[in-house]
């Protein structure tokens, strides 16, 4: 019934529908984004601050080291390792055996420094150790990196690397002053703010729920006492706490969602509390105390199902406090830690370019976290308006 009610809410359904392509868009991760690397952190100065839609010759070089792709699973979590270096060019000729090249020294328009590759340099990892590529006729031979010598025709490999080593590649959303892709920035940053988000919640009801249904349930001492305690942390501002948190357990991933979720199981518990009181003494509680039920069976199994409604909603509120609060703490420094990408740190590296005319730097992180946060919101609402329908029906 609630579900039925909740898809009549335009504004609620909105929200949802953005929350699971955002986390379908997270999951995939480095299946999807342009940038595969580890943190899609490939860092090409030469493109530092170019604006969406840029488009740029790429030569992709082949680094003389092994390389072994990673499982399927292995690269959606965290990515891919490249075996090419990537060099931004303006154009490029050959010369027999070489391939020429002139780099792109960062704005268009301006000449760039020339510079050559040999063709088995671009295509295959070499054995430095062995002899240089000798030329043969119309064919180059050479070793390759695992011992094999390699016998291959000049022309053939003009034309792999003109199909394959030369790619045009485009910049939807632009680059950030490192020239790393502004898109797989943001993607692999909804991952960290919905992970952090999900784990945070998580914590807090762990912590709300047991705390909350115990002072509503055993009421006297045991209520006070976590009054009190609750109470206590309330009064101190929630992003002081974190950052007091996060201090203690030190910066990095894994603190941040332990930070956040510690500040956040207070609403839970006095949330809970004012709703197990007021179900405690219902008939059907009377009727499990007169069966012999003991305490904590009653409340696991006939108090918490029927409070879940109102925990839900207020889940729904704590996951985007948690999304802001993390912001927060990355745009502070004491968050998620470079080189892994968070809409805070993002912000943070960008915000002096809000008075230049490249505001779209800090402003395309900011409006990431604002439609998260507001898509969560609508959640919230949506589940508070169909569960209190349903309620009343």
């Amino acid at each position: 019934m609630a579900w039925r009610r909740f898809r009549k809410i335009p504004t609620a359904m909105a929200g949802l529908v953005w929350i699971v392509l955002s986390m379908l868009l997270a999951i995939l991760g480095y299946l999807v984004i342009p940038d595969s690397t580890p943190h899609a952190n490939r860092q090409q100065l030469e493109l530092s601050a170019h604006p969406p839609g840029t488009q740029m010759e790429m030569l992709h070089v082949r680094e003389n080291r092994a390389h072994t792709p990673p499982a399927l699973f292995g690269k959606m979590l965290g990515g891919a390792p490249s075996p090419y270096n990537t060099i931004p060019i303006q154009r490029y000729w050959f010369d027999s055996d070489l391939l020429v090249y002139e780099t792109y020294p960062g704005q268009p328009g301006y000449p760039g420094l020339e510079g050559f590759f040999a063709l088995p340099d671009i295509l295959y990892a070499l054995d430095r150790n062995a002899p240089p590529p000798l030329k043969v006729g119309d064919s180059l031979v050479f070793t390759t990196l695992d011992g094999r010598q390699q016998r291959r025709s000049i022309a053939r490999m003009q034309e792999q690397v003109v199909d394959k080593h030369i790619r045009t590649q485009r910049f939807v959303l632009g680059t950030d002053r490192f020239g790393r892709d502004m898109l797989s920035q943001l993607v692999i940053g909804t991952r960290v703010s919905l992970s952090v988000g999900f784990i945070a919640v998580l914590i807090s009801l762990l912590i709300g729920l047991s705390l909350g249904s115990l002072a509503g349930f055993f009421r006297g001492r045991t209520d006070q006492l976590i009054l009190w305690f609750i109470n206590v942390v309330w009064s101190i501002p929630t992003l002081l706490l974190a950052i007091a948190i996060t201090f203690a357990l030190g910066k990095g991933f894994w603190q941040v969602f332990v930070a956040v979720g510690l500040t956040m199981w207070v609403e839970v518990g006095r949330v809970v509390r004012g709703q197990v009181i007021s179900v405690r003494e219902k008939e059907f509680v009377e009727s499990a105390r007169a069966l012999g039920l003991g305490s904590m069976r009653i409340m696991r199994r006939h108090i918490l199902p029927v409070i879940m409604g109102p925990v839900v909603v207020i889940s729904a509120a704590n996951f985007a406090s948690a999304i802001l609060i993390e912001a927060g703490l990355s745009f502070l420094g004491i968050g998620v830690q470079p080189p892994m990408p968070s809409w805070g740190s993002m912000i943070k590296e960008h915000y002096g370019f809000i008075i230049l005319d490249k505001a779209y730097l800090a402003l395309l992180p900011g409006a990431a976290i604002m439609l998260m946060v507001l898509a969560f919101m609508l959640l919230g609402n949506g589940l508070r308006e169909a569960l209190d329908k349903s309620s009343r029906d």
